[in-house]
């Protein structure tokens, strides 16, 4: 008998002190949650984290998640329609772009309840640094398991990160309001933007385009930013943010000798005159549909201009599409 209540005691003190750091240090993680690696723009992602902590939801200017099929009727869009997704650090904005017609139009703007880190591109595994650049989300990496069961792997390092000897895994777009280096978004919003990705590709898109940015890369930020050791980076991320709002379509994307390229993408219906004859196995869907917002590795034929007009010289150097 001795021998077993004492045991039993032990276990009670233990499980009593277990449960004590338990809570000890569900408190320290949410204090960490609120302060850690905040710089610049702070001030909004605490206000933000403490709206979320104390349950006042949904957060400030995001968009009507419950009327979601009429907000889409409203807009004259569709869910399945081809989707781009543009994210502005500074501002904590996602902006959800679908096709109508020839161009993609903007649908909802979405406040990112916190990223983690600065303004400036994730270097290393453990930095606490969200990305930038363009990036692409397929079916593989729309995740149902884990933590969140609507997550979206953005797929960080993408073929300009690893050119540049970047690393890091598993940097997402997932609900709740705290985050090392991912973007969190709400459960009730991140539920809405995967449905609608989810949705883009099942419908043929194989490449959601998502174009993280610093700020709003206008030439004005861009020369107030002229000493920042990111202004050359951030000058080759403009280039694709000039040319979507040039053209109303997701650019083409390269990342030839290491280094972005970005061209305007082609109008629709030229596009799909240029590329392969839709056939069976892809429902309909020309090349060009498929891989609409793809990043590819590889350099670019050059474009030469003959009395005709522009035309493609030669043919790309291989590379692979993410």
């Amino acid at each position: 008998m001795s021998g077993v209540f004492p045991g039993r005691r032990t276990g009670r003190l233990a499980a009593g002190a277990g449960f004590v750091m338990a809570a000890l240090l569900s408190t320290v993680q949410t204090a960490a949650a609120i302060t850690i690696e905040l710089k610049d723009v702070a001030a909004d992602r605490i206000e933000r984290q403490r709206a979320f902590v104390e349950g006042r939801l949904p957060l400030a200017d995001t968009p009507e998640i419950g009327r979601l099929e009429k907000r889409l009727a409203e807009a004259g869009l569709k869910s399945g329609a081809p989707m781009l997704m543009r994210i502005f650090k500074e501002t904590s904005e996602l902006e959800l772009w679908l096709e109508k017609g020839d161009r993609f139009v903007l649908f909802a703007t979405y406040p990112i309840c916190h990223w983690s880190g600065t303004l400036g591109p994730k270097l290393r595994e453990g930095d606490k640094q969200t990305p930038e650049g363009f990036y692409t989300i397929t079916n593989r990496q729309m995740r149902h398991f884990g933590r969140w069961t609507r997550a979206i792997n953005l797929g960080f390092p993408n073929a300009y990160d690893r050119a540049h000897d970047r690393d890091g895994s598993y940097i997402l777009m997932h609900g709740g309001c705290s985050s090392v280096g991912c973007f969190a978004m709400t459960n009730q919003v991140i539920g809405e933007i995967y449905g609608l990705a989810n949705a883009a590709i099942k419908g043929g898109q194989r490449h959601v385009p998502v174009h993280v940015f610093p700020f709003r890369l206008t030439d004005e930020a861009l020369a107030a930013r002229a000493s920042s050791p990111w202004h050359g980076f951030w000058s080759t991320l403009q280039a694709g943010s000039k040319s979507f709002e040039r053209t109303g379509r997701p650019p083409r994307v390269s990342v030839c000798d290491g280094q972005y390229r970005v061209d305007d993408a082609a109008p629709k219906a030229v596009a799909a005159a240029e590329e392969d004859v839709p056939d069976k196995k892809r429902r309909g869907k020309s090349r060009s549909d498929m891989m609409l917002g793809a990043v590819r590795s590889g350099c670019p034929a050059p474009v030469v201009v003959t009395a005709e007009g522009k035309g493609q010289a030669g043919t790309e150097t291989p590379g692979r599409t993410r």
